[in-house]
């Protein structure tokens, strides 16, 4: 839904509708403390509450990259994709040390209210900013062709971003586990690592093709999370989660460069509508599987699994660099027939 929204230049709307969803989801979250004497009341609130998150989170992502692809060239995509999600990479690793401290000062009470107002502001901002204006051929939508442009690259990234999983919802209770402190190092290693890298590299997918550069990416990923398990201090596991944090900055810019390069500019916001899908059902299977997994065999399995998970992406990113290769021969075959002798 948020995928044709942003195909009809309805992108500053798309965010506008999150932020102020997000916003409202906040408060209903809040209100798990006017109840929390009643366990199973709560609980059906943060389910209910979260669910609603999801959605507001989707208006955001999907709305705000497909905004900044309308404002450039396809030239440009894999920067886009990378930099707007270093802004939300920041706030999640600013996040943990920042809500710790609020917590120990003023209670859960303060974090509601925080989180409740700062969407608010950023709907202030949104209001008073104008919408982008293409000139694009206004065709039909075809569903169904950009899914098949889309597929692919969606899978790659959902088997990676099951890695990025992994440590958002089991670093902290590893280093909880291990009695490691702070235990928001791992998830803010990560975190600064991928900023870092996205920053200084965003333009890699953009140069040197999306496929060929998330293939090398996703094995430094996976050599990450692989040194999660095998850690035994929390240097270590703070280093594989900087490693992994690295490894995954740019395998899903890489991959999202592939998915929207296949398909008309107009469709840009429905084929990042559908590929950020990818990552939301990677979200939503894996963390349940990954913990079903650590209540069975320990939380160090945790990131075995999801670094032999992750390679799987290597897969799908030989085959999309392949078929990239064949296709640069092919354009380029008719030149070599047409060069003068």
């Amino acid at each position: 839904m948020v995928g044709f929204l942003c195909r009809r230049e309805r992108r500053k709307t798309s965010r506008s509708a999150g932020a102020g969803y997000r916003s409202g989801c906040r408060v209903v979250l809040s209100c798990v403390l006017a109840v929390a004497n009643s366990p199973v009341l709560s609980v059906s609130i943060l389910v209910v509450g979260r669910a609603v998150l999801g959605g507001a989170e989707s208006f955001i992502i999907t709305g705000g990259v497909a905004w900044g692809l309308a404002l450039v060239d396809a030239g440009h995509s894999g920067k886009v994709i990378a930099w707007v999600g270093t802004a939300m990479f920041a706030a999640l690793a600013f996040s943990g040390p920042f809500g710790t401290m609020l917590f120990t000062a003023y209670g859960f009470a303060a974090i509601g209210l925080l989180t409740t107002l700062l969407p608010l502001l950023v709907l202030g901002l949104l209001m008073r900013a104008p919408n982008p204006r293409t000139q694009l051929r206004q065709r039909k939508s075809d569903f169904r062709a950009v899914f098949g442009a889309v597929w692919l690259p969606g899978v790659g990234a959902a088997l990676a971003s099951v890695g990025y999983c992994s440590i958002l919802a089991f670093s902290s209770l590893l280093y909880t586990d291990n009695h490691w402190r702070p235990v928001w190092v791992g998830f803010t290693a990560c975190g600064a690592a991928l900023i870092a890298a996205r920053v200084v590299c965003g333009h890699l997918p953009d140069r040197y093709g999306g496929a060929k550069i998330a293939l090398l990416f996703v094995l430094v990923q996976s050599a990450g999370l692989l040194l999660i398990g095998l850690a035994r201090s929390s240097v270590l596991a703070s280093f594989g989660a900087a490693l992994a944090g690295l490894g995954y900055s740019l395998v899903y810019p890489g991959l999202g460069v592939e998915a929207v390069g296949g398909t008309s500019p107009e469709n840009r916001g429905l084929a990042m509508g559908i590929y950020t899908a990818f990552l939301d059902v990677a979200m939503a299977l894996g963390s349940p599987a990954l913990g079903w997994a650590a209540d069975r065999a320990g939380l160090s399995v945790v990131f075995f699994i999801s670094a032999g998970v992750t390679f799987c992406t290597t897969a799908i990113a030989l085959h999309l660099a392949y078929n990239a290769h064949r296709s640069q021969q092919a354009d380029g075959y008719p030149h070599l027939l047409n060069r003068p002798k």
